[in-house]
């Protein structure tokens, strides 16, 4: 059994493809299962999952898996693209999803999104921290009339913030868009989760 891993993903934290195809379904199973816990809908049409390592990692495997991908050097490329969603000290992240599945609806709806990936936050009791994009995404981004689909944010907290967030009596995710606001109270499991990002203690679930 491959020991759990405890910081960016490497090579070694990678299973072939014969190794990963034997695992394949437990592992699926359970990193759905914890999954489940770090998806949260806010508002009618957007889901944010907050990734951790047991996210970034199931995603690379299948990466690897659907693209067959076997040398070292490109699943390094995929390491490298993944390992920028894994959260910092005292920080979440979390892949945004703007989950339209009509052309009309979706270009309705892209336009009157712009800066979305700026107005999403954690309420703790009042308190508000506000979505960062992430840099190597937003940088790529072309487009000033549209937003995409999907966004990769980080949510920066300060001692004090992870504290509270720890005691607050309510804790909920929100969107300022103008064109969107909503609010989303977080269940007790998937605070528990999020509360083990920030204070680094999450477990990385075993594969093999």
């Amino acid at each position: 059994m491959t020991a759990p891993v405890a910081g960016p993903l490497t090579l070694a934290d990678v299973l072939d493809l014969r190794a990963y195809e034997r695992v394949r379904e437990d592992y699926r199973a359970r990193v759905i299962a914890r999954k489940r816990n770090r998806r949260v809908s806010l508002g009618p049409i957007m889901t944010l999952v907050f990734e951790c390592l047991d996210t970034v990692r199931f995603q690379v495997q299948e990466m690897a898996r659907v693209e067959k991908i076997i040398s070292d050097e490109a699943i390094q490329v995929e390491l490298d693209i993944y390992n920028r969603l894994l959260p910092g000290e005292r920080e979440l992240s979390a892949t945004l999803f703007i989950e339209l599945t009509s052309d009309g609806r979706l270009r309705e709806w892209l336009p009157r999104l712009v800066g979305i990936e700026h107005q999403v936050g954690v309420w703790i009791d009042g308190d508000v921290v506000a979505s960062v994009p992430e840099a190597q995404h937003a940088a790529a981004l072309t487009r000033e009339t549209v937003t995409p689909a999907v966004h990769y944010l980080r949510f920066g907290f300060t001692d004090v913030q992870v504290e509270a967030f720890g005691n607050a009596g309510e804790i909920a995710v929100v969107s300022t868009h103008p064109a969107y606001e909503a609010r989303t109270v977080l269940l007790p499991a998937t605070r528990d989760e999020l509360l083990g990002d920030l204070l680094g203690t999450t477990k990385p679930l075993p594969i093999g």
